[in-house]
């Protein structure tokens, strides 16, 4: 079920945002007269050493190359916790100077007025050209003739597989376009199971239940969670096509027995694919880092299709600039140097994600993991929270749609419908 008190709490969040982000907007000054920046990013002492590294350097050199100009960086840790500390920022009249505008819960920013229009700096400024960007990553930040972010990466969500166990079980290994019933065939054939185990030695699918993770599997039967102006989920979420891709889901664990159930995706504690206990999987670039460190040999390959068209979901990371920020001038140039992609040239080297940059995308191209990676760029949509600023509701009520398909017995076709029936309430109070 929702949770109200969240919920509520938000919208009071971006009542008081929209009050009070003009009036009471003002930038810090440090000593001597120096423009100071705050810059809002998510994580913090936990992440991984060598990007920690890499971001001290790279502030390093712009307070070189800038010397009056310093930069504030305000990391905050905790999943989840980023765009609400964010909106609490704005209430209380401190907002960042600069933040990393997720695509996720873009929507939420762009669309009560707390982020500044970028277009006018782009034209002035021949520097930074959009059209050396992927245009369907710069547009997750358009609205009409206007521009809330310049893209810094993202990843398309693509299936990943284990190539030394498809070797093993020889198996071929998926081509681009394939089908839903061609990786059904697939999983089955790597799916091991031994005499007196009731779960599977090993899984052909590693199955998650938070919705990022599976509702591309939706736009890839043909259906949909909303309706393309992203105010009605009945008729969507509930409908066939939809439908059809929630009970293939739910077969893969339940029926099939090809994908762990979630109490045994739980008591595993870690992750099967990595472990070799799952030959296939769903997610993004990010997973490159690891799969580098346990020396994995892998494959890339498009999300299956239903549809007889390739699509897939890409989670993107630009930088916006707040509204109420005093130094836009200096802010600017700041989001320009980081998008630069020689600065990004090293941070992406480890493969945490794409640049938003063609060009330096592509020059990472040459091996066959990052050339699938590429290939799926033009298949890649915004996601729905970059759009509808209540998603996070809506992918709350999927995880739970799901849990309660897979754990509590419901059928997907009463799941789907009765979930629909509560978005639609949820997002006619908007």
């Amino acid at each position: 079920m929702p949770r109200p008190l969240a919920y509520i709490l938000l919208a009071v969040l971006l009542a008081a945002a929209a009050y009070l982000v003009w009036p009471r907007a003002a930038g810090p000054e440090a000593a001597g007269g120096r423009i100071v920046l705050r810059v809002a990013n998510w994580g913090g002492p936990g992440v991984d050493s060598d990007y920690m590294r890499i971001e001290r350097e790279t502030l390093e050199e712009w307070h070189r190359r800038h010397p009056d100009i310093e930069i504030r960086a305000e990391n905050i840790p905790g999943a989840g916790q980023y765009v609400p500390k964010l909106l609490m920022m704005y209430v209380a009249g401190n907002p960042p100077d600069i933040m990393t505008l997720d695509a996720s819960s873009a929507a939420v920013f762009i669309d009560n007025g707390l982020l500044a229009d970028l277009m006018p700096f782009v034209r002035a400024d021949p520097d930074l050209r959009l059209e050396d960007r992927f245009p369907n990553v710069v547009d997750i930040a358009r609205r009409g003739d206007r521009l809330y972010a310049i893209p810094g990466d993202f990843t398309p969500m693509v299936i990943v597989y284990n190539q030394r166990l498809f070797d093993e079980a020889r198996v071929p290994y998926p081509k681009a376009g394939w089908t839903r019933d061609e990786f059904l065939a697939t999983a089955k054939a790597l799916t091991v199971r031994e005499p007196g185990r009731a779960a599977p030695a090993r899984y052909g699918f590693a199955f998650q239940k938070e919705m990022p993770m599976w509702f591309p599997w939706i736009w890839a039967g043909g259906g949909d969670v909303l309706s393309p102006d992203g105010r009605h989920a009945v008729g969507y979420l509930d409908s066939p096509a939809t439908t059809e891709t929630v009970e293939f889901l739910a077969d893969l664990v339940l029926k099939h027995r090809m994908a762990p159930s979630l109490s045994e995706s739980a008591a595993a504690g870690v992750d099967l694919f990595r472990t070799g206990r799952a030959a296939m999987t769903m997610t993004g670039h990010w997973s490159l880092i690891e799969y580098r460190v346990d020396k994995m040999d892998i494959g890339i390959a498009s999300i299956p299709t239903n549809c007889g068209r390739r699509v897939t979901v890409m989670y993107e990371a630009g930088l916006a600039i707040s509204a109420a920020g005093r130094h836009k001038q200096a802010a600017w140039e700041y989001v320009k140097y980081r998008t630069d992609p020689e600065v990004q040239r090293k941070a992406l080297a480890a493969g945490l994600a794409i640049s938003g940059h063609a060009g330096l995308a592509r020059s990472f191209a040459g091996n066959p993991v990052e050339d699938a990676f590429l290939a799926e760029v033009p298949y890649a949509r915004r996601p729905w929270g970059s759009s509808v600023e209540r998603y996070e509701l809506v992918e709350d009520l999927g995880r739970e749609m799901i849990e309660d398909i897979l754990t509590g017995g419901v059928p997907p076709r009463d799941a789907v419908r009765r979930t629909a029936a509560l978005i639609e309430t949820e997002l006619g109070r908007q």
